[in-house]
């Protein structure tokens, strides 16, 4: 009796360790060089990091992790020290990832899944852009504008490798997903809110997540970003505006009168008796950081002999601008209305970064889209 009963429960016990695995994912592996280090698993969630378990490897360096099967795909990590390896689970899959303690990032292998494989590559062409990035912006033998102009390129190429090979390749996967969400600089490298050609990868990736998980927290906010994107990117109208009287001010400068960062009201035509460039600008974009660089040259040339930045951040989030713009030796203002923004109405901004040249009567001089050309219109008017 005893021994059936035995029997009976092993059965049960086997039953739920296989009902168990059948339903859910599986990461395993070996890290090598990694005896008595600890290794983690996150969820990457759209709310932030969850963690989720964790190891001390031993000196054979294997591991082995298991989770539910997400309802939708989702993406994970591991993580060793302050290094992470990115993946994503979408089904009952078993993926191995081996890697070493030394380059636990970059030096891995993926089986088991095409997403994932994917996700290295485009894991690795980031860092390789971002170390382009890096060495350009080291040089200090070439002029800040030049490098601006550079690293655009680099990051235009980018894009359209990234885009053509594995967004528009197959939208419907989630290496497409996770190539929307790519950084440069900590800058989201596709801005759907700005971009109208990166929307369009935001709304492929958005239509197949959505026809497949029509329920999922991720396809509704993607879903969300396009919908914002294409309110924001929508054509100026082509009906004239009503400028108030109250807001021209001396020739034909339209005012802007918004709070710096420590709350002081700055009123553009206070700048009166100086040289001014205008900058509307978005500080969590990819290009911010070269932008910024290219404005401090100018500024550091030219601020002694009469020439000030007036910076408008169309940031939405005011911690970050706060953050960015503290230590920037110009005026930096935010428009909480971001990309709807009156003043862009106004000035007629269709793209971002664009600047305005005003002379020290307080008259609008000229505009340009290009760092590059300002320096010389600066000069001709200091």
């Amino acid at each position: 009796m005893k021994i059936k009963l035995y029997f009976l429960v092993s059965l049960l016990l086997i039953g739920f360790s296989s009902c168990k695995k059948s339903n859910g994912f599986e990461i395993k592996g070996e890290i090598s060089d990694a005896a008595d280090k600890m290794l983690y698993l996150d969820e990457m969630g759209i709310n932030g990091t969850i963690g989720l378990d964790s190891v001390k490897l031993g000196s054979s360096g294997t591991y082995e992790f298991n989770g539910n099967r997400p309802e939708s795909p989702e993406f994970y990590r591991l993580r060793l020290g302050d290094e992470i390896i990115n993946f994503a689970i979408d089904s009952t899959e078993t993926i191995t990832i081996n890697s070493n303690v030394k380059n636990f990032s970059t030096d891995y292998t993926v089986e088991g899944s095409e997403n994932n494989t994917k996700i290295k590559e485009l894991v690795m062409l980031q860092i390789a852009l971002q170390n382009s990035v890096n060495k350009l912006a080291q040089n200090s033998s070439i002029p800040a504008g030049i490098v601006q102009d550079s690293i655009i390129k680099m990051v235009d190429s980018y894009k359209t490798n990234v885009t053509r090979n594995y967004i528009f390749a197959q939208p419907n996967m989630t290496y497409a997903y996770f190539a929307l969400f790519q950084k440069l600089n900590n800058y989201m490298i596709f801005d759907p809110l700005a971009n109208k050609e990166d929307l369009k990868c935001f709304a492929a990736v958005a239509t197949s997540l959505n026809n497949v998980y029509p329920h999922a927290d991720r396809s509704r906010n993607l879903y969300n970003m396009v919908i914002k994107g294409m309110k924001n990117t929508r054509a100026v109208k082509e009906e004239q505006l009503e400028v108030s009287p109250d807001k021209i001010k001396q020739a034909n400068i339209i005012d802007i009168d918004l709070m710096d960062v420590k709350g002081r009201s700055r009123k553009l035509t206070d700048l009166k008796g100086k040289v001014v460039i205008l900058d509307f600008t978005i500080y969590n974009h990819s290009m911010s950081a070269a932008h910024n660089l290219a404005l401090r040259e100018l500024y550091s040339k030219y601020s002694a002999q009469g020439l000030e930045i007036y910076q408008v951040s169309l940031d939405e989030d005011e911690h970050f601008w706060k953050t960015a713009s503290d230590n920037l030796p110009w005026i930096c203002v935010r428009d909480a209305n971001g990309t709807y923004s009156n003043y862009l109405a106004l000035y007629n901004v269709t793209n971002i970064p664009t600047f305005f040249i005003i002379n020290k009567a307080n008259e609008l001089r000229g505009r340009s889209e290009n760092i590059a050309e300002l320096e010389g219109e600066v000069k001709k008017l200091l």
